[in-house]
């Protein structure tokens, strides 16, 4: 089975930037729809960012206008761009591919 790979979360201010990757090891990428999910300590696991096989991307009320998030059919990758990030972004955040297949996760802290 195809495996997902984050990286890229860490501790940032309240205002600063950071940018989460995401790679696969499946044979066939550019057939999937990918996504962005979150999830925060005692909450339910929430959809941020999605992105259409043809590149059309779609996001959540909360992050719109401040996420990114784009996709490298050759490179078998997806970015999620995070800029004015807030404390309320504290999360652990997924890849997913095709609505079934999940990274592990990549903490993303936002905190002064």
């Amino acid at each position: 089975q195809a495996q997902l790979v984050e990286s890229g979360g860490g501790l940032v201010q309240p205002g600063g930037s950071l940018r989460l990757s995401c790679t696969t090891s499946a044979i066939i990428f550019s057939i999937h729809p990918m996504s962005w999910f979150r999830q925060a300590p005692g909450k339910q696991r929430e959809l941020v960012a999605s992105i259409t096989t043809g590149g059309n991307p779609d996001y959540a009320e909360s992050v719109a206008g401040r996420f990114t998030i784009s996709r490298d059919n050759a490179k078998k990758s997806v970015w999620l761009q995070m800029n004015k990030l807030k404390p309320e972004d504290t999360a652990v955040y997924y890849c997913n591919m095709g609505g079934t297949i999940w990274g592990q996760g990549t903490q993303v802290t936002v905190s002064s």
